[in-house]
């Protein structure tokens, strides 16, 4: 009986990793936990979050992300005089042997146009990351809980300046 119990208490740690692992893998990048913070059921936009690590001797560049929303784009956070601005970047380059982040208050993808359709806790978006060597690598964004107000973004609201970014605008 106790050989049985330890064999469950093994297979559902390993169950466990398995669901907790949320890590891919294409030629030198290894993406780490790709992720968004759910947001309100009226969010126009949701922030998606990963890091990626480039093992290899040879710089890698992220240049899109692809996933079912009307635009899908990568973002960047600069601040000045306090005031946060979301503006667009047309790639990130992971440099060979660092991990880049893409987090709240740098790096991040925009998924635009939600359209009344929230990010729920417990759900997950498909996306295709492109990288300019690698290649195409299927992911999955998991929606978790909201931490604090400043890990998130998702409406762009608050002091974020969107005169200057036209591709904010529906």
């Amino acid at each position: 009986m106790k050989t049985l119990t330890l064999a469950a208490t093994a297979a559902f740690f390993a169950l466990t990793t398995l669901a907790s692992a949320h890590e891919y893998k294409i030629g030198d990048l290894v993406v780490d936990h790709p992720m968004a913070f759910n947001t309100a059921p009226t969010a126009k936009s949701g922030g998606g979050y990963l890091t990626v690590t480039n093992t290899g001797d040879t710089d890698d560049t992220l240049i899109g992300v692809r996933a079912d929303f009307p635009r899908v784009m990568l973002h960047t956070t600069t601040e000045k005089d306090g005031i946060a601005r979301m503006s667009h970047v047309d790639a990130i380059v992971v440099p060979a042997g660092e991990t880049v982040a893409l987090e709240p208050g740098g790096f991040h993808v925009m998924f635009m146009g939600l359209d009344g359709n929230g990010f729920e806790v417990g759900a997950k978006i498909p996306a295709t990351l492109i990288f300019e060597t690698a290649g195409e690598l299927d992911v999955s964004f998991s929606i978790e809980e909201r931490g604090t107000a400043k890990d998130d973004h998702s409406d762009h609201s608050g002091h974020s300046d969107h005169s200057e970014h036209s591709e904010h605008k529906k």
